[in-house]
């Protein structure tokens, strides 16, 4: 099919066993972003055929994944576009007589075997993949239709054509001109015992009657793709353009590289969300595994990714799920948000519901905003205002600052009154305290202040300065950890 010849329908077809793993997402973002990049339309097809695997919710998963993603649907279940039902198990009536056609052409057969049967001992050995035995390949007209007319369970089976040398070859947009050889390829079962097509079937039957025109998917599909396009064939159909994704891949702790899984971190964008990424960090990241825009940018709006993307760009090698890379990209995404966005965005994820500190939010959120790569760090690095952390005098050494324990007892002696009598308890007049008594011992602001955090925190880094700190805690809560310094210093 010619890629400019007709309008570009995409399609993304989960079938809804679980959570969206970023794989999936990927496709789905891959083939959304070539829909709208070329003015196509993108459709949502829940591919249900296999019953077995279904997961209770797992359908509303995929609509709230894509939502969050905004990787929008023109058309699917829920926006019919005039080629629905656009969930597989509505569509069950379809599919046998495509299966049945292709029978009366040759291309198919029905299929009674029992797996628990002896191979025939003709069989290719890749009849025999699925557990079938090999004997219904050229059965005889008449005792199929006994067969039939007995009631013996069957399954439809796709007939490869098993001539000497036989191969299929077709053309993908990422991977190239690809030749399979017709040996290795089995004769995969198109209809189950239950009526129900299989998915291999049931897509390339959905494809021809929505009108898609390019299929995004894995990698793991080139080598079945000469099945799909036998059945196009039998059929008399057009082929579509195939774009076939390269792996994602993830290492581990000691740098081992494997096809991306749990044991490597959060796969699923669900688990992604709740740790604390922004959902348009995840989808940026996502777009560049395996996709390079023609410069280094790295950081795109998914309109600047509509715009950029070009099949011509996406590689063939796989591609390697930096987590460190996305934490940076996330970073990126939460320092550029509005302040009033990541303070709500935040919030949730803070753990300060109904506490002191929840007034306080509109001072603490801007301290953090800047110190978070994603939002599950922070109940973390608010645990400090909670309760103060023990340590040791040894914190109260600081080379750059030029501070050690028995400057910091004298420093903080000497402040101790001034913050006892402020009345008013905010950060503005308690650094104002802090510059006086710089400029009373001529010594950078970095010395009196380096004490006085440490006391009342407790860390050697924190989110702002003693003075924000300071005013989050309140005077009362500031002075008796200020008094639990003095002591520890003796």
């Amino acid at each position: 099919m010619d890629a400019n010849a007709a309008t570009v329908r995409t399609r993304f077809a989960p079938s809804p066993t679980g959570f969206m793993h970023v794989g999936n997402l990927r496709t789905a973002l891959y083939s959304f972003l070539l829909a709208k990049s070329r003015g196509g339309t993108f459709v949502l097809r829940i591919e249900d055929t296999d019953q077995a695997r279904y997961v209770e919710g797992a359908t509303e998963v995929i609509y709230a994944t894509l939502a969050r993603a905004g990787l929008i649907h023109d058309e699917g279940p829920d926006r019919d576009g005039g080629f629905g039902p656009y969930v597989q198990s509505q569509r069950k009536h379809l599919y046998l007589p495509y299966a049945e056609e292709l029978v009366r052409k040759g291309a198919a057969y029905y299929c009674f075997c029992e797996k628990t049967e002896e191979p025939a001992a003709d069989a290719a050995p890749a009849n025999v993949a699925e557990g079938c035995p090999g004997h219904c390949r050229d059965l005889a007209p008449e005792a199929v239709t006994a067969k039939l007319a007995a009631g013996t369970p069957y399954v439809i089976r796709q007939k490869i054509d098993r001539t000497a040398d036989a191969a299929t070859a077709y053309d993908d947009a990422v991977f190239g001109h690809i030749e399979i050889g017709n040996d290795v390829l089995d004769d995969q079962i198109l209809i189950k015992q239950d009526g129900m097509p299989t998915y291999n079937f049931a897509n390339v039957i959905d494809d021809h009657l929505m009108h898609i025109t390019h299929v995004v998917r894995g990698a793991e599909y080139l080598a079945s793709t000469p099945k799909y396009n036998m059945l196009y064939r039998a059929f008399g159909w057009e082929i579509p353009n195939y774009v076939h994704l390269p792996l994602i891949m993830g290492r581990d702790a000691e740098g081992n590289i494997a096809k991306l899984s749990k044991r490597h971190g959060s796969v699923s964008f669900e688990n992604l969300m709740q740790e604390g990424y922004l959902p348009e960090a995840v989808i940026n990241y996502i777009a560049l595994l395996g996709w390079s825009p023609k410069n280094d940018r790295e950081i795109f709006t998914l309109p600047e990714l509509i715009t950029a993307f070009k099949v011509e760009g996406l590689n063939r090698a796989p591609a390697v799920f930096d987590y460190d890379k996305l934490l940076w990209m996330n970073a990126e995404y939460l320092k550029a948000m509005p302040p009033e966005a990541f303070a709500a965005a935040a919030l949730p994820f803070a753990g300060v519901a109904g506490t002191t500190l929840e007034a306080k939010w509109n001072i603490i959120a801007p301290l953090l905003q800047q110190r978070v790569g994603k939002l599950d760090e922070i109940p973390g690095k608010i645990a400090f205002l909670r309760e103060l952390p023990d340590y040791g005098v040894e914190f109260f050494t600081n080379k750059k600052s030029k501070c050690n324990p028995d400057l910091a007892r004298e420093i903080l002696s000497e402040l101790q009154p001034e913050f006892a009598g402020l009345q008013d308890w905010n950060t503005a007049a308690i650094n104002a305290i802090l510059s006086k008594c710089a400029e009373k011992r001529s010594c950078k602001l970095g010395l009196p202040m380096w004490p006085v955090r440490i006391a009342v925190s407790g860390l050697l880094a924190t989110p702002g300065g003693p003075g924000e700190i300071m005013e989050i805690l309140g005077k009362e809560e500031s002075l008796r950890r200020y008094d639990l310094a003095l002591a520890k210093l003796g």
